[in-house]
């Protein structure tokens, strides 16, 4: 009996062993990289290396910062020198740059592996006259294209404070984004100023991390187009042509509206590997999708909201003058319910509104989305970004 007892006791002490923390702290001891921040694993020690790309460090080495002089000559160098003419080096030299008309520049170019964990930038000018583009591992086409306005929820131009998870814009024109973006070769940011006479100023920061990155992670997508007017009886495309595995994480609409009325009521709907003529997600109006309800209307009056996960944060009201249509800015993230597919995939939304006897009215919105996404590589070509006048908001 007392073999029993001891052998009993033995059994409990390994089983418990093998299952407490301080073992499980011990058995992944190292194996950390970095990546899936959270407020559960802060504490945890890893081998990934933090960097950060700004004008004040272009490449984000090791002990580069703040190197710029007053009598560097170099373009985008030493652009606030005379601020700093009683300073000297290493004194907020290069805090932005300036990018010309018609001049793409490049932010960032790191060799990986590793992720982007954080932008933060104030593009001046007009934001969908700022085209960003990021490109994975030496691709020939970017994984991103985007007016920058666009990218963080600022689609007609105007600010409006956005407050959630992976995106916040905040006073005055401050845009940041917390997307996990990993690579594995390498990452190139780049930024058009598309705008025909005007120069843009631009301060920025790029943190990033390098990392090992598992190969169970996906490379992060956004990709922008605007439908204006829609034409009568059609859906709205949102994304097409989507081929691989992967799994749609988010969507930003600027809506501008062409009729009195609501104009909420349309569905979305995710077509998604070999659906056809009909959808395996069909929702069931447009304010119901950004998790709203009835209109987003309390007492007469749209009322906006700014969550982690959904807003209508933007609500653009006629002005009885020259602002004669409605507009709004609406995102939903599908953080904590990603839409998976194995395929392909395929994304619209209905345009529709209240015409007489109770009946819906197929509508002629001015629709601009950007839709955010992560995919196994290559990814299918993207269509073609509308020209300057077709992007311009007027």
């Amino acid at each position: 009996m007392q073999a029993i007892r001891l052998l009993l006791t033995g059994t409990l002490l390994l089983v418990y062993a093998f299952t407490s923390p301080l073992f499980a702290q011990q058995r992944n001891s190292g194996s950390f990289n970095g990546l899936d921040m959270n407020l559960g694993n802060l504490s945890r020690l890893s081998n990934a290396k933090t960097r950060s790309i700004s004008p004040e460090n272009f490449t984000g080495e090791k002990g580069k910062g703040g190197m710029d002089d007053l009598i560097d000559t170099r373009p985008n160098h030493a652009n606030a020198k005379d601020a700093a003419r009683d300073l000297g080096r290493g004194w907020k030299v290069n805090p932005f740059i300036r990018i010309k008309a018609g001049e793409t520049f490049t932010l960032a170019d790191v060799q990986g592996p590793g992720a982007i964990q954080h932008i933060w930038m104030t593009p001046t000018g007009n934001w969908r006259f700022s085209i960003l583009r990021v490109y994975w591992d030496d691709e020939p086409t970017p994984s991103i294209e985007v007016p920058v306005g666009d990218f963080f929820g600022m689609g007609w131009g105007e600010y409006a404070q956005l407050n959630s998870l992976p995106v916040s814009v905040n006073p005055g024109s401050a845009f940041n984004c917390y997307w996990q973006m990993p690579f594995r070769k390498r990452c190139r940011i780049t930024m058009e100023n598309i705008n025909e006479k005007d120069a843009m100023s631009l301060y920025y920061q790029i943190d990033y991390t390098l990392t090992d990155v598992p190969d169970d992670m996906a490379y992060f997508h956004a990709q922008f187009r605007r439908t204006n007017p829609n034409p009568y009886k059609k859906d709205i495309t949102l994304l097409e042509g989507i081929k691989g595995k992967g799994q749609y994480v988010g969507t930003f609409l600027a809506w501008g509206v062409n009729n009195n009325g609501w104009w909420g009521e349309g569905e979305i709907k995710f077509f998604m590997d070999g659906d056809t003529d009909f959808p395996t997600i069909a929702g069931t109006g447009t304010e119901d999708y950004f998790c709203g309800s009835y209109n987003f209307d309390r007492g007469g009056q749209y009322i906006p909201f700014s969550t982690p996960y959904v807003g209508l944060h933007q609500v653009i009201k006629p002005d009885g003058t020259y602002k004669s249509q409605q507009r709004f800015g609406l995102y939903r993230w599908h953080i904590m319910d990603p839409i998976r597919f194995d395929k392909d995939l395929r994304v619209t939304i209905q345009d529709l509104g209240w015409r007489s006897g109770g009946r819906y009215l197929p509508q002629m919105s001015d629709v601009s989305s950007t839709v955010f996404w992560y995919q196994a590589e290559p990814h299918a070509p993207f269509p073609k970004l509308p020209s300057k006048d077709e992007l311009e908001v007027n």
